[in-house]
């Protein structure tokens, strides 16, 4: 009569054994994957748990990562400053490591301090001295000096390479060759009234020369606009639309633009759309602007690893019936070739100024944790025609060269005049 109440009991217990030894190997597997990390606060209520997700995806465990872990601990154990040791400043130079490892000076990882400084470029406002920069055959370049900003004022054009960046007062003097694009941007960047020195090499001037420039407020409008009389034709104007950027503040200003222009249309004998040292921006601005002047169909082709997206016309402009001609420069790149190349394919806009600077490819901003940030080369431009962007530039189809006047000598905008020549005959 006892003998099944006794199986009974011993049934249970090893069930209860198996769970728990069960429980205990979950456990035991989770904190191998996992750090955790316990701190008191001031008083002993105050208890603060981080847990660090450790763990190698099933996807890469094919990976060796022995020889990093190697040398991770070999500089614990050997380097002369322990001090200098930052395991997070370790863990963001390795990451930034492993996409500079690609060959594209465009897809590079950000830590949290350079994220949120990228992301201020498009704001609109920040202290430096006033250029967008690039790479030109894998060395860092001026796209374009901004107008009446201190690299502009001090001398700086588009196209200069820039070797050195110096700053005595931040123990700043870093060669540029391998610097990623926004370690560039930081070390140019700092408080308003101080000093930064560029070296520079230019093409057609013998030797690298020094630039010195004092950092101001850097305000970037995104589109001015004025118009020009016409001389030949009493009453009658050409509109010079200046597109600086396309940033955050572009769609606002553009349709206040917009709306001048429309409100003197009878007296227009035509539209200088200028993109002279316009660096880029976002994607949306540029094809807004180029839908404002094409009825309908493509702006342009974004081609991807797996495929393609067609950007499309997306509402009716507002400007389809004003006689065109684009002006650019080398400094011209990214979004501004788009609407330049889109305006000439599809309109038969013609391009007056000079070859531009060849930025087709697309990088997605992604968000990481912690503030980090990644820009990725996800895809290339492709115009309306089928032709690429990126490493050629559009050439113009009428050439014009802007020459240095001599000192004393009016200023005269030869570029200019060309489009507004081009625009009355």
């Amino acid at each position: 009569m006892l003998l099944r109440p006794i199986k009974l009991v011993q049934i249970r217990t090893a069930v209860l054994s198996i769970s728990l030894l069960v429980l205990a190997g979950g456990i035991g597997y989770w904190f191998g994957q996992h750090r955790v990390r316990v701190e008191l606060g001031d008083s002993r209520d105050k208890i603060r748990v981080e847990v660090v997700n450790k763990a190698t995806p099933l996807e890469r465990r094919s990976i060796d990562f022995s020889l990093f872990w190697q040398v991770w601990e070999e500089l614990e154990r050997s380097y002369l400053d322990p001090d200098l040791i930052d395991p997070e400043k370790m863990v963001f130079g390795a990451i930034a490591g492993m996409t500079s490892s690609l060959g594209d000076p465009y897809t590079v990882f950000l830590a949290p301090s350079e994220n949120r400084q990228t992301k201020e470029n498009l704001s609109g406002s920040f202290y430096g001295v006033g250029i967008q920069i690039g790479y030109k055959d894998r060395q860092l370049a001026v796209i374009a000096p901004i107008k009446d900003m201190p690299a502009e004022r001090a001398g700086l054009e588009a196209g200069d390479y820039i070797l050195r960046i110096i700053d005595e007062g931040k123990g700043v003097d870093e060669e540029t060759r391998g610097l990623a694009l926004p370690e560039a941007v930081s070390l140019i960047r700092g408080d308003r009234g101080t000093t930064v020195t560029l070296e520079i090499f230019r093409e057609g001037v013998e030797e690298p020369f020094d630039v010195e420039i004092t950092r101001a407020e850097i305000v970037i409008p995104s589109v001015e606009l004025a118009f020009l009389p016409v001389e030949a034709q009493e009453g009658k104007s050409i509109a010079h639309l200046q597109l600086r950027q396309f940033g955050e503040r572009t769609g606002e200003e553009w349709d206040q633009a917009v709306s001048q222009i429309l409100s003197r249309r009878a007296e227009l004998v035509g539209l200088v759309i200028d993109v002279r040292n316009n660096p880029g921006g976002f994607l949306s601005g540029a094809i807004k602007i180029a839908g404002e002047f094409v009825r309908d169909g493509t702006v342009v082709v974004q081609q991807g690893r797996h495929g393609s997206e067609t950007f499309r016309v997306e509402k009716p402009g507002r400007l389809t019936d004003i006689p065109i001609v684009v002006l650019m420069n080398e400094g011209s790149a990214s979004a501004s070739e788009i609407v330049a190349g889109a305006l000439r394919d599809r309109l038969g806009a013609v391009l007056v100024g000079e070859q531009t600077f060849g930025k087709g490819t697309v990088q997605e901003a992604k968000d990481l944790s912690g503030g980090a940030g990644l820009h990725v080369t996800t895809s290339r431009w492709i115009l309306p025609s089928g032709k690429e962007i990126n490493d050629r530039g559009l050439t113009p189809d009428v050439e014009v060269s802007l020459v240095e006047e001599e000192e004393g000598e009016d200023e005269v905008d030869e570029q200019l005049e060309k489009a507004i020549e081009i625009l009355v005959e």
